[in-house]
């Protein structure tokens, strides 16, 4: 008889369990069949309950986390290169005649004749004394006629086009962001106007942009190429293109290179640079010389600092030559030898 009854026992708690577990099934069912079911979402799911209510509470419309108190933007901080017109003629001579200058067409050169033609990167250092025409502080009626400002103003005028600096190739052209972008120091700085008579309450935040600094540019670097054309018997050098190169510095002050901000395409650049005079101490009057004829005339202090002369590896020489000295000589012998290469096709 007490067999029956445990029998029994146990075919009725197996027979609730059952039960129970249909009756769970079917209510996972209609939730996810219907959706909600009335309990909150914490409780359907604690670890996704989280992140629903974080991502259906955005900020309410109009929030300021500065707390309604004004910002102002300071444009004295932003860089400018215009140059207001002389209302009146500045000068004793009228200069009108040299925004109409035009630089002369350069001669062709036929490939089939160019029986010698190396590429050359040269490095233009301001702070020679041959060079200081490229630091001339002065302003004219055309703007500043510093060599880095002609050049950004050229650029941000549309006038000529500026590339990636990482390709001297001039594949990338950037774009008008990029452009404002090269005459800023780097980002806005937020700071906070205090009350004269209640230092702890804030009047409102300036926002003041890191203005670019033209006296940081203190080389240029040269792309170029030396052509011996077999027609004129003569050697040909033309530049391809014009980088500035911008210095870097520690946080301690100390400086720690120079990186290129964008390359030029110079046969682009030549109408702008004939319409600039460069500054000349002994001769300021008429028939200075421009800059495009600066450049033909090769009247610029320079060192090489790479070439494709005996370079299958297509490195610098500072890569190969760790000692600055012996660089600058190593730059030294690859213009000798470009140009022993035209006195010896000749004989006497």
């Amino acid at each position: 008889m007490k067999r029956h009854l445990i029998k029994a026992s146990l075919f009725l708690l197996t027979f609730a369990l059952l039960a129970g577990d249909a009756d769970a099934q079917r209510t996972s069912r209609r939730r996810a069949a219907g959706g909600n079911t009335g309990n909150p979402p914490a409780q359907q799911d604690a670890g996704q309950g989280q992140a629903t209510q974080q991502n259906n509470n955005p900020a309410p419309s109009g929030y300021n986390p500065y707390g309604n108190i004004p910002i102002e933007v300071d444009k004295s901080s932003v860089y400018n290169d215009s140059a207001s017109r002389s209302l009146r003629q500045d000068g004793a001579v009228d200069k009108s005649s040299i925004n109409e200058r035009t630089p002369l067409p350069y001669e062709h050169l036929r490939y089939d004749d160019a029986l010698f033609a190396e590429k050359v990167w040269r490095e233009i250092d301001l702070r020679e004394k041959m060079n200081m025409p490229f630091r001339y502080q002065g302003v004219d009626d055309n703007g500043s006629q510093t060599f880095i400002e002609i050049l950004l103003r050229a650029v941000r005028n549309g006038e000529v086009t500026a590339f990636d600096p990482s390709n001297d190739r001039f594949t990338s052209p950037l774009d008008s962001v990029s452009i404002v972008n090269l005459t800023s120091g780097g980002g806005a700085d937020t700071v906070p106007v205090r009350d004269i008579n209640d230092p702890e309450k804030i009047v409102k935040y300036t926002v003041t942009q890191r203005s670019f600094d033209p006296n940081s540019v203190m080389k240029f670097r040269i792309k170029e190429e030396w052509v011996f054309d077999r027609e004129a018997s003569r050697m040909f050098v033309r530049i391809i293109g014009i980088a500035p190169l911008k210095t870097e510095y520690l946080p301690n002050g100390q400086e720690r290179g120079s990186s290129p901000m964008f390359w030029v395409y110079y046969p682009d650049l030549r109408p702008t640079l004939a319409k600039f005079e460069v500054y000349n101490p002994k001769n300021m009057g008429m028939h200075r010389m421009t800059w495009e004829e600066l450049f033909e005339a090769r009247m610029f202090s320079s060192y090489i600092i790479r070439s494709t002369l005996d370079n299958p590896g297509n490195r610098s020489i500072r890569q190969m030559i760790k000692d600055p000295i012996l660089a600058l000589l190593e730059g030294e012998n690859i213009k000798e030898r470009i140009f022993n290469y035209e006195q010896d096709l000749w004989s006497y």
